[in-house]
């Protein structure tokens, strides 16, 4: 189980930082990340992070994003900067079977993220 939040209305060029919490699972073992939804779009991957500590990003995000977990609070974090109208979308947190794909089948509500002009 994972419940995301943090999310908000902020203008461009500002800063949020998103929280997941993940249940049921052993999280220190598992890798991790975010996606997003915009509307009218398909989900699609934003950042992960190995049991390691690698991370991987999506193009569009790569230096204005950066990923981060909590093995001791079983949590998953997002910190956005630089913030465009185009990162506007709910953002979902997940497990991945693959580094940077394959997240697992269940989705928990996300947490919206509206980015103003």
């Amino acid at each position: 189980q994972v419940v995301e939040s943090g999310g908000g209305l902020v203008q461009a060029g500002g800063s949020l930082n998103l929280s997941c919490e993940v249940s049921g699972i052993i999280f220190s073992a598992a890798i991790v990340g975010w996606y997003r939804q915009a509307p009218g779009k398909e989900r699609e991957f934003v950042a992960s992070i190995t049991p390691g500590l690698r991370t991987h990003y999506t193009d569009a995000v790569r230096d204005r994003f950066s990923i981060s977990r909590d093995n001791a609070k079983n949590a998953l974090y997002l910190e956005m900067n630089s913030l465009k109208p185009e990162d506007t979308g709910v953002y979902y947190c997940n497990l991945l079977r693959r580094e940077t794909d394959r997240p697992a089948p269940n989705w928990g509500p996300g947490t919206q993220v509206s980015v103003s002009s």
